[in-house]
């Protein structure tokens, strides 16, 4: 009889903690700064003026999405730990209805209730608390809020993407930054988009094409309203 192999298998779900935070991080950089600076050039500024806007927007567009993110994962992480905390208190108070429930559960996805029963007694023997989490509260190691990680992730990816635009005001002629911007930005966006769905496993040209709209969207916006503004100036 042949031996059977065990292998570990990387699953794209590992990273969605962190592939979430520096997609959104990323995305976020690029679009509100390129945006900023085109509303900001198309209103007639200079070009140190325009990078004085880009520079305040990175560092605060950063500090606001490390902030942000860190708020609402501890958030999420409270919800998580409040959840723990009362179903430690009914495994200790009511073991045996906890055990019945994590039975009917493994039931409802297809096992035989005897062997159901079996499996609850055997997890809930090894770590009661580890199965019901998993199980009936879908809270995972792998899913687990962890609110240092995407803040931190975020804060950088967002300076990153607002890199991106200030280097192309930075090499673009005195009179071509709005379109030099607009451009570079959509092609950063497209490489953004082309990344994240790589290394998420999705669809490449949906990806690309989702954030190059709202992208483009954004900047005409600004721009516009740069336009209008300048005018009336």
């Amino acid at each position: 009889m042949s031996r059977l192999r065990l292998h570990r298998e990387s699953h794209l779900v590992q990273r969605i903690g962190w592939l979430r935070a520096a997609v959104l991080g990323a995305n976020d950089g690029i679009v509100s700064t390129a945006s900023l600076i085109v509303g900001v050039a198309a209103a007639a500024a200079t070009r140190e003026d325009v990078l004085i806007a880009g520079a305040a927007g990175l560092v605060a567009g950063a500090m606001s999405m490390a902030a942000g993110e860190y708020v609402s994962v501890s958030s999420q992480a409270d919800a998580e730990r409040a959840d723990l905390a009362r179903e430690h208190k009914e495994l200790s108070d009511h073991a045996e209805s906890e055990w019945e429930e994590l039975a009917q559960i493994y039931v409802e996805r297809g096992v035989d209730l005897d062997l159901a029963r079996r499996v609850a007694a055997q997890l809930m023997e090894k770590d009661a608390l580890s199965a019901h989490a998993r199980d009936e509260l879908g809270i995972s190691e792998i899913l687990a809020a962890r609110p240092a990680q995407a803040a931190l992730t975020s804060a950088l990816t967002f300076a990153a993407g607002a890199g991106l635009p200030l280097l192309a005001v930075w090499i673009s002629p005195r009179d071509l930054v709005v379109p030099v911007v607009s451009a570079a930005s959509l092609g950063f966006l497209a490489l953004l988009g082309a990344i994240g769905a790589r290394a998420g496993g999705a669809a490449i040209l949906r990806a690309t094409a989702r954030v190059m709209v709202w992208g483009a969207l954004a900047l005409a916006l600004t721009a516009s309203v740069g336009k209008i503004f300048g005018m009336a100036v």
